[in-house]
């Protein structure tokens, strides 16, 4: 039978007792749930073998899905990788700290359970002030993906890690909501061009206008396939209702929906889409509003918070607005998409 632990959740009432209790269970090999500007991390201390296969048994998730370190300097950076840094600085001075993730060719000193057995890591500096003292504190890089368990929306607050995690890790770290809500960019840095192998908050045009040669990796991973980066090989995102992808102008997508209801009387249905959308919505649908379509940072900040909302309003049924996929719009798809298994009405 499973060990239940007692979890201790702590705010930043008192941040320097925060700060040292997380530090000191990392140091213990134990786990820690903590926030970052994009979603929640569950962190081990990233070069103890032994902790950072607990973060595969806590989470349920499959030991060839490899992880991000997460670092607080640069100095930490040339430990990690046995690239040439020159071109990797420049990138890293522009968007550290900050939501992208970088892989590079990684050195001994990185754990294979880090890496999936490839010889490749993923590193990203995270824009937080708790999780850069964290590893500062440390004095080591991080190992954390998002704090939830696996295949579930990720967690954008401390009550969400809670629902998941509570009597299976001793620390969650509660520091608010997430800016972002959505993982990092991962951008691969090991050839040229370079490829997008995750969308995020730094967008592929952004990238694109800083780096020039970059482009955004088309290839689809089936089951047997080895991912090239954290979160490329299984379902992700999905709530434990059935989810779908509405797209078209607002009149195709109401006629949708109403189409969708006439043929599904008998199920309750829920509807995670724009307030633009949503005025034209029927009442008899539970709604969750993103906000503005015009301001896709709030949008894409609230999917995760929206579709476990929506669960524990009981619905069978999700359907999500699809969004154009460009700049944060691509990102915002990407999730989308793995929340449903793409799948539209």
């Amino acid at each position: 039978m499973e060990k239940i632990i007692e979890t201790k959740l702590i705010n930043f009432d008192n941040y320097n007792n925060a700060l040292f209790e997380a530090v000191e269970v990392l140091k213990s090999g134990e786990l820690v749930a903590f926030p970052t500007e994009t979603v929640y991390g569950l962190g081990a201390d990233g070069l103890n073998p032994d902790a950072i296969l607990k973060i595969f048994k806590t989470k349920g998730r499959k030991s060839d899905n490899p992880l991000i370190l997460h670092i607080s300097d640069l100095e930490m950076l040339k430990k990690l990788t046995i690239q040439p840094l020159n071109d990797i600085i420049k990138i890293a001075e522009k968007y550290w700290p900050g939501p992208l993730t970088i892989i590079l060719k990684k050195s001994k000193i990185v754990p294979d359970e880090i890496t999936a057995g490839l010889d490749t890591v993923a590193i990203r500096m995270p824009d937080n002030k708790f999780a850069l003292d964290l590893i500062k504190n440390l004095d080591r890089p991080v190992a954390a993906p998002s704090a939830n368990l696996s295949g579930k929306p990720s967690p954008t607050d401390a009550a969400t890690c809670m629902k998941d995690l509570d009597g299976k890790i001793p620390l969650i770290i509660d520091g608010g909501n997430t800016r972002f809500g959505l993982e990092s960019t991962v951008v691969d840095l090991t050839q040229k061009p370079y490829a997008i192998l995750r969308p995020g908050a730094i967008t592929y045009e952004e990238l694109k206008d800083f780096l020039g040669d970059v482009e955004i990796d088309s290839h689809i991973l089936g089951k047997s396939e080895t991912p090239r980066a954290p979160g490329q090989k299984y379902t992700h995102y999905a709530p434990e209702a059935s989810a779908y992808l509405v797209s078209g102008s607002n009149s195709e997508k109401l006629e949708k929906i109403k189409e969708f209801i006439k043929e599904n009387k008998d199920i309750k249905i829920g509807i995670l889409a724009s307030e633009e959308f949503l005025k034209d919505v029927e009442n008899s649908i539970e709604k969750y509003n993103l906000g503005s379509i015009e301001d896709l940072e709030t949008y894409g900040s609230l999917i995760f918070r929206g579709l476990r909302d929506l669960d524990d309003r009981k619905v069978d049924v999700i359907i999500c607005e699809a969004v154009d996929e460009t700049g944060l719009g691509l990102a915002i798809m990407n999730r989308l998409k793995k929340s449903t298994g793409n799948k539209f009405i």
